[in-house]
């Protein structure tokens, strides 16, 4: 698979795992403590799919500079998540919203920078 399809098929990964990932933060928003543990799941799984991916693509292929930035904003990202998992979810308790916004910006800031990639790719490769 050719970087550029690579970086695509991680973006769409990411923004699968987006929209799992804004419908937690509406639950637990809404008063809820945590969300079902089949949507956490999903939304690590379809996340991690897309890390990997990414970082496959980095170590491979090279990726531009702002590809870079966006897969460390997604590492962070991700560090944020496995923590609210493991040390809340999973303990039945409730996520920290500020943990859990934390998570969402930085994400949000790594896919844009992955778009933005994707959007200058021909000039970039």
């Amino acid at each position: 698979m050719e970087t550029y399809a690579m970086l695509q098929t991680a973006a769409a990964l990411f923004g699968l795992a987006a929209l799992g990932g804004l419908l937690m933060a509406g639950i637990r928003l809404s008063g809820r403590p945590h969300p079902p543990a089949w949507l956490a799941m999903g939304h690590g799984l379809l996340a991690v799919a897309g890390l990997t991916l990414l970082i496959y693509a980095a170590v491979a292929g090279g990726i531009p500079q702002i590809a870079e930035i966006a897969l460390a904003f997604f590492i962070i990202a991700a560090a944020g998540g496995a923590v609210m998992n493991l040390l809340f979810h999973w303990k039945q308790l409730p996520l920290p919203i500020a943990l859990m916004i934390g998570h969402g910006l930085l994400a949000v800031a790594g896919f844009g920078l992955l778009l933005t990639c994707i959007i200058q790719q021909p000039l970039a490769l």
